[in-house]
């Protein structure tokens, strides 16, 4: 018997649960993403649903699990002839965040290829998933070249290896699960979108259901094959309804009026494309079988747009997911078949009405927690309502002014060559980008220079007795290609909000400003921080994440008013700074200060401790840029100052657009190219 937490003995998280079932019955569904705070069992419930998909029949000795009734024909191992096959339980297998790029597709030994002619591959996670479930924990911050093979795997279910001419493809048809927290940074569009489902997660404020998760938690913990037995009966009921559900599957029948709901509502929230569709009705035709029924209802196509529909409305990084759910009664009542009743009659039996006999959001199916031999678990406590802004307080603070309108900025860039995480910002060595020379492998080889290892080869060829046409290759031979491509910086935004800046037009634009650099990053996949400045002091509003869509919370809620400690805020900059380059120190920071360059707080000379605060920065020799939000007909030109501090370069807000007169592309500079523009 399995040592995993037991998929019944879940609390609460019913949409979770459902989803997950759902996915078990038809994997055509496309998948599920898990949104929510940290600790709330997201991963527990996931592996757990491993245990009650049913077994897989697959040719006997086939890595890639080919099925017997239709095997593979491109399969590495093949050709398979009618034979053995085995039954083996469906694979879960989980992709780690920091994953090599061979670790996930799989291996060639180059070294053969070349000197041998023979594809000696060594499979990868993709293949290991095929036929089971593939499954990402923190999927947000994987490395953008492992997305890029996911998103293949995903649209072709086949995964190709090439490596210098010599390819290998082999079937990866699997269940796509992946579980992240939104404050750690959301996913690029193009993998949200490969999600058939998704759901948002989080700890009840329920005291008494939060007692039951910790009994049953410390349970498991103190004898798991005892826990596990408890609820062996319940995880075998479920498993068959599984099975059961799979059987009555293809007899479920997709009416033209549903079809026109599905439609409907797709084109009512504006999502992109046609896949919302295709999922929504997959969906709706799993929860109809679900629930024992071989027609669709519009209830099904209401739960199925609840969980299909929210992850594919962002329009940009800073939208928070979620569906107006009036708007989606209001359309599924407006395109409701003639034929079918205003409301949904009551079910006959434990099959109808829902999933577990209560509807969609009965739990899924599973037995309801009053009823599982730990005894009963309280129901889930609504969802709380959101936190109110934080309410300004102290002489002369203003309260947040809204920001303007974001607008595509110029790509401002950290000057020389990088070795950070991959990105979109700065150039830099990487794994992948444009081959710029060769040089002998460091551990494994991953990228061959095919030109440099044939020209250290063929100096030796004589002495190593070649005779045929093939090319004697050995270890020292072989030569790794250096790339050059670009990566992701850490972007640490210091913005002034003291009362110089507490205009509203003028903080306005300011913060739109902010706004659309904080989404440049977000698309140049950076991490970001926010420092603010005002009054008495500086904060660190934000310390370093890849969450940008926190960071433009934060701004959003900024109140302004009082002095200009501006010293105070590059000195706080500087401390960040320091213990993120012992933290991640691959990482470069690029330093962008938004203030009109006033320094009226902070010392007996502020304008002096400023500029001292900007020294070391420069000293540091950290890249930096000043947006300069003075405005008016008579500019002091104190950011330009500031400025060249720093080492950096100035923009105006009109100079930070991506189509302004003054160019496209602006790299931070060094003290030398500010003092030539100064001159």
């Amino acid at each position: 018997m399995s040592n995993r937490y037991p998929f019944t003995a879940v609390v609460g998280m019913d949409d979770l649960r459902l989803a997950l079932l759902l996915n078990a019955v038809s994997p055509a569904v496309g998948g599920v993403l898990v949104r929510g705070e940290k600790g709330t069992a997201k991963s527990t419930a996931v592996r757990a649903l491993a245990e009650l998909l049913p077994e897989v029949d697959v040719v006997a000795g086939c890595r890639f699990s080919c099925a017997p009734a239709s095997p593979d024909p491109g399969c590495p191992d093949g050709p398979h002839a009618d034979g053995a096959y085995e039954a083996r339980p469906a694979r879960m297998v989980e992709l780690p965040v920091g994953a090599s790029e061979d670790r996930l597709v799989g291996s060639l030994d180059i070294e053969k290829a070349l000197a041998e002619g023979v594809k000696a591959f060594e499979p990868g996670l993709l293949a290991a998933a095929h036929r089971g479930i593939l499954y990402v924990d923190e999927v947000n911050l994987l490395s953008d070249h492992l997305i890029d093979h996911l998103l293949d795997a995903a649209a072709m279910g086949q995964s190709h290896v090439e490596r210098e001419g010599v390819s290998v493809r082999h079937a990866a048809r699997f269940l796509l699960v992946g579980t992240m927290n939104p404050e750690e940074g959301e996913l690029r569009p193009q993998l949200l979108d490969r999600f058939g489902l998704t759901v948002e997660v989080a700890a009840s404020r329920e005291p008494e259901q939060r007692v039951e998760v910790v009994r049953r938690r410390l349970a498991f913990e103190d004898d798991p094959a005892a826990f596990a037995a408890r609820w062996a009966d319940e995880e075998r009921v479920l498993r068959e309804r599984i099975v059961a559900a799979r059987e009555l599957l293809p007899k479920v029948v997709l009416g033209d009026a549903v079809l026109l709901q599905i439609a409907a509502t797709c084109a009512a929230f504006e999502v992109d494309g046609m896949r919302a569709d295709i999922v929504m009705a997959r969906t709706a035709t799993a929860l109809a079988t679900w629930a024992g029924r071989t027609e669709v209802t519009s209830e099904d196509v209401r739960q199925a747009a609840l969980l299909a529909l929210p992850h594919r409305r962002r329009r940009n990084p800073f939208d928070a997911p979620g569906l107006d759910e009036d708007k989606l009664d209001e359309t599924l009542e407006r395109f409701k078949g003639e034929d079918e009743p205003d409301d949904d009659p009551e079910p006959d039996g434990p099959g109808d009405g829902g999933p577990g006999g209560g509807g969609p959001d009965g739990g899924g199916g599973i037995p309801p927690q009053g009823e599982g031999p730990d005894g009963p678990a309280p129901e889930s406590a609504e969802a709380p309502e959101s936190a109110p802004a934080p309410q300004g307080g102290g002489a002369g603070e203003r309260a947040a002014v809204k920001a303007g309108e974001p607008f595509r900025t110029k790509m401002l860039s950290v000057p020389g060559l990088g070795e950070g995480a991959a990105g979109r910002r700065s150039r830099a060595r990487t794994e992948h980008g444009r081959t710029t020379g060769a040089t002998r492998p460091r551990g494994a080889l991953t990228k061959l220079h095919l030109a440099a290892t044939v020209q250290a080869a063929a100096p030796h060829q004589k002495a190593r007795g070649r005779s045929g046409r093939g090319l004697v290759v050995r270890r020292d031979d072989l030569r790794q290609a250096t790339r050059e491509g670009r990566e992701g910086n850490l972007v640490l935004f210091v913005v002034d909000a003291s009362g110089s800046m507490a205009a509203r037009q003028r903080m306005g634009a300011v913060k739109g400003a902010v706004m659309s650099l904080l989404l440049d990053a977000y698309q140049r996949r950076d991490k970001v921080g926010l420092v603010t400045f005002r009054g008495r002091g500086a904060d660190l509003a934000l310390p370093p994440t890849s969450s940008v869509d926190a960071a433009a919370a934060r701004l959003e809620q900024l109140p302004t008013g009082g002095r200009t400690p501006l010293s105070a805020g590059l000195l706080k900059a500087h401390d960040v700074l320091r213990v993120e380059r012992l933290r991640d120190p691959s990482r470069r920071p690029l330093l962008v200060v938004v203030t009109d360059g006033r320094a009226t707080g902070g010392g007996a000379d502020p304008v002096a401790l400023a500029a001292r605060a900007a020294r070391l920065h420069a000293a540091d020799g950290t890249a930096a840029v000043v947006v300069d939000c003075e405005t008016g007909p008579v500019r002091l030109g104190l950011a330009g100052n500031l400025a060249r501090e720093l080492g950096g370069t100035a923009v105006t807000l009109d100079e930070l657009r991506a189509d302004s007169i003054a160019g496209l592309v602006r790299d931070v500079q060094g003290n030398h190219s500010a003092t030539r523009r100064a001159a």
